[in-house]
This record gives C-alpha cells, sequence and structure tokens, in this order.
C-alpha cells in the first residue's frame, strides 16, 4: 500500500513540475516576442551628444545605476522614465530618459555611451526623437 501512495506522489510531483516548466516557456515567449510601443506623434529635431565617458557606474538623478552598458538618454524636462525614439543617420533606437539635469546651451540630450555606440553618434549632433506609446 505505501508503494502505491509513493508511486502516486512521484506521479503528481512529475506532472506539476512538467506544468511549471510549460509554464515558464509559455511566459518566456510572450515576454520576448511582445511588439515594440509604436511611435507617437511627429519628430522632433535636437542636438545631442554623449556623456563624457566615466570609469566607473554613478547613480544617476532618476535612480538609475549608469554605467557603460545603459542605455538612455538625459534631459533636463522630460520626466523619469518616458520612452522615446531617438533617430540619428538612418538608425532608430527605442530608448527612455534615464538621467536628468542642466545640459550646455543649444543641446537638448545627452545621451549614454551604450546609446551613442548604437547610433554612430560622435561629437554634438543634431537628431531627432519622437515620443514611444
Amino acid at each position: 500500500m505505501t508503494t502505491t501512495i509513493g508511486l502516486r506522489a512521484a506521479t503528481l510531483g512529475g506532472v506539476a513540475l512538467v506544468a511549471l516548466v510549460v509554464a515558464l516557456a509559455v511566459n518566456h515567449r510572450h515576454k520576448s516576442s511582445a511588439p515594440l510601443p509604436q511611435a507617437a506623434g511627429q519628430w522632433y529635431t535636437a542636438f545631442a551628444a554623449p556623456y563624457t565617458p566615466s570609469a566607473k557606474t554613478k547613480t544617476g538623478a532618476c535612480g538609475i545605476k549608469i554605467g557603460p552598458n545603459t542605455t538612455g538618454v538625459a534631459h533636463a524636462v522630460l520626466p523619469c522614465g518616458v520612452k522615446l525614439y531617438v533617430q540619428f543617420n538612418g538608425k532608430q533606437v527605442l530608448t527612455q530618459v534615464v538621467d536628468r539635469g542642466h545640459m550646455p546651451p543649444g543641446r537638448e540630450f545627452d545621451v549614454t555611451q551604450s546609446l551613442a555606440k548604437l547610433l554612430g553618434l560622435e561629437g554634438t549632433q543634431r537628431i531627432q526623437w519622437r515620443f514611444a506609446r
């Protein structure tokens, strides 16, 4: 009788494990195939430049750690976390505001080193940007 109960418990445990693996696989597939947010409104033009390279990671005004692999922008007015499409030289990237701060006159955005590499942006350049929904 004990063997039957043990076999039944092992079978139920195996079924539960298979169900968990299937649920995780479906959840992962759903997350990785989610479409990007749609662009909203018109394109705006602004000047942007990469952050000055830093040897260490710093925490920005939005509370996000900004290091060599952080992709985002700093803006003086836009709220933290706002999603934007940034376009330069035919390349378009979805990003977000990860830092706030005062910009030099004539410049509206600072872009992280990672975003600058993705866009091919060096020095101060004219970019296009628009909001994402």
